[in-house]
């Protein structure tokens, strides 16, 4: 019903860049925050960063001054602009959208495939 299309993962080497891009479904009728996740292997699931439609933006502190997070809403896009980037930061990243998909419908949460980020030393 909704699709998360994730783009910009890859491998950089400690000190890089990379950016991370999710288009979601134009056709959600409203979207109350977008944001990303990123797993480690033998890891939990962390919150990166999510941008709410309203409200305060979030940040995981180990990222606070390294990362930002910014939205088109006219787009449904959300992205990750990763700085300084260190070998820790190595995980698949997930992006998150929550919202109702029609006027009438109930809160729900969307979630895309991952993409893969390796930081090398």
């Amino acid at each position: 019903q909704v699709q998360l299309v994730e783009s910009g993962g890859g491998l950089v080497q400690a000190g890089g860049s990379l950016r991370l891009s999710c288009a979601a479904s134009r056709s959600i009728f409203s979207i109350t925050d977008m944001g990303w996740y990123r797993q480690a292997p033998g890891k939990q699931r962390d919150l990166v960063a999510k941008i709410p439609s309203r409200g305060r933006i979030v940040y995981l502190d180990s990222v606070k001054d390294r990362f930002t997070i910014s939205r088109d809403s006219a787009k449904n896009t959300v992205c990750l602009q990763m700085n300084s980037l260190k070998p820790e930061d190595t995980a698949v990243y997930y992006c998150n959208v929550n919202g109702r998909y029609r006027w009438n419908s109930d809160s729900e949460t969307w979630w895309g495939q991952g993409t893969r980020v390796t930081v090398s030393s």
